[in-house]
């Protein structure tokens, strides 16, 4: 087989699945898995792909690669929206407290289904917290919710605001619940997004919380960002579309976190 037709099988997979494994590729292709580490190497020169241990994904998962929200928000979708009814359930009409909603398209769909969310008693109201400016621009005009918008310089690309403003104002807060997104979910590396002073924000958000609730689609499942803003056991459930690969699945039960798949 010529080398053409191997980079374009190896392409093809990659974009197909997101990543390939030396020994997979080999032994589908008949050839040395040196032959496929050399494959993959001119690959990842050409921008195709990077080396991971085994394997490679696509160049698009680098960890520091990051979609603007616009971009993110028609990704999987009927699978956020999913995730956000699950969510929802954690807030019956009858619970009277505080909540966080961390910045992210996943969490967008709560903050619309809060508009309509009612309380059970007349008069009572839902405190949001949360460092989002579309998210506060979905909900500053609901009557029964109760809006703190956190302060701090807006990133363009996620419309979230961070900085040291942003974390010392959440060090005044201990809400309920905090509904966090995510980049990656790793059984070695926890959780973790791209940029570090969004993961700042995020780890205040999760250290401050009495539950932290992490909404991530299966795309984030077993992915690694740049910054690790929280370890598995500080976290307390994961709500996903799917069910969660073996090994991040022990992962999780060994660190008391509850799974739930919408």
């Amino acid at each position: 087989m010529y080398a053409t037709e191997r980079h374009e099988h190896i392409t093809s997979r990659v974009k197909t699945s997101g990543r390939v494994s030396v020994a997979d590729v080999s032994r589908e292709l008949g050839v040395t898995a040196e032959t496929i580490r050399r494959d993959l190497d001119q690959l990842e020169t050409s921008g195709v792909l990077r080396r991971v241990h085994g394997g490679a994904v696509s160049a698009a998962r680098a960890s520091v690669a990051e979609a603007s929200l616009a971009d993110r928000q028609g990704q999987r979708s009927d699978a956020k929206a999913t995730i956000a009814r699950a969510a929802l359930r954690l807030i019956p009409a009858t619970f009277s407290g505080s909540i966080v909603i961390d910045a992210g398209t996943t969490t967008a769909h709560l903050a619309d289904l809060l508009v309509t969310w009612r309380p059970a008693t007349a008069g009572q109201t839902l405190t949001v917290i949360t460092n989002s400016v579309p998210i506060a621009a979905t909900l500053h005009h609901c009557d029964h919710v109760e809006l703190h918008l956190l302060g701090g310089r807006v990133r363009g690309i996620t419309s979230a605001a961070v900085g040291s403003t942003t974390v010392d104002e959440l060090g005044r807060f201990r809400p309920d619940i905090a509904f966090v997104g995510a980049n990656g979910v790793s059984a070695d590396f926890g959780l973790s997004t791209p940029d570090e002073l969004e993961g700042a924000v995020k780890s205040a958000i999760v250290r401050g919380s009495r539950r932290a609730v992490v909404l991530a689609d299966a795309a984030k499942l077993g992915e690694e960002a740049l910054i690790r803003f929280a370890a598995l056991d500080e976290i307390d459930t994961v709500i996903t579309d799917e069910v969660v690969p073996t090994t991040l699945g022990d992962a999780l039960e060994a660190a008391g976190v509850e799974v739930v798949v919408a």
